[in-house]
């Protein structure tokens, strides 16, 4: 019998983790998730976009217009500063960050202050945005690589059935 070869790679690997914590959320309009990993390859942090700790997600709005107060923007913590801050207690320099959605430009500052290297996401779909555009200029400047993930596969179906273990 030889080796498996339909497994998935490194980045589909990192990208689906990313993805999955994006699941956490409690977000009803947008589930973002980040997955940091050091130069061998292991999860140093995670995050998914959601309320810091203590704010309890049913006193806090989820819409997403309004009056600003009355709106998430002003309470939720973004996936990719989640994963910097949910790091496992180690320094982040060298390391790369995949992410469901190319950071905004508050993320891109802790990203790079961070000292991540890389960036690795799967949409950019808010690119003509001024935030994003703010974010590709920081992180061309600071010299933090950018790549979209490619996949060789459009999706991996998880089973929580014991019997598929």
């Amino acid at each position: 019998m030889s080796k498996r070869e339909d497994y998935i790679t490194w980045d589909e690997y990192f990208i689906g983790v990313a993805l999955l914590s994006g699941k956490r959320s409690k977000d009803p309009a947008t589930q973002v998730g980040a997955c940091i990993v050091n130069p061998l390859n292991k999860i140093v942090g995670t995050g998914y976009n959601g309320l810091p700790i203590g704010c309890n997600d049913d006193e806090f709005p989820w819409q997403k217009k309004g009056d600003f107060l009355d709106t998430k923007y002003p309470y939720v913590c973004h996936a990719e500063l989640n994963a910097i801050l949910n790091n496992i207690g180690i320094g982040l320099q060298g390391c790369k960050i995949y992410t469901a959605l190319f950071p905004c430009n508050e993320c891109t500052k802790a990203i790079i202050q961070a000292g991540i290297t890389e960036v690795i996401y799967l949409s950019d779909k808010h690119a003509a945005k001024d935030s994003f555009i703010a974010s590709r200029k920081m992180l061309e400047k600071a010299g933090v690589s950018i790549r979209k993930v490619k996949v060789q596969r459009e999706q991996v179906i998880l089973s929580f059935n014991e019997k598929d273990v």
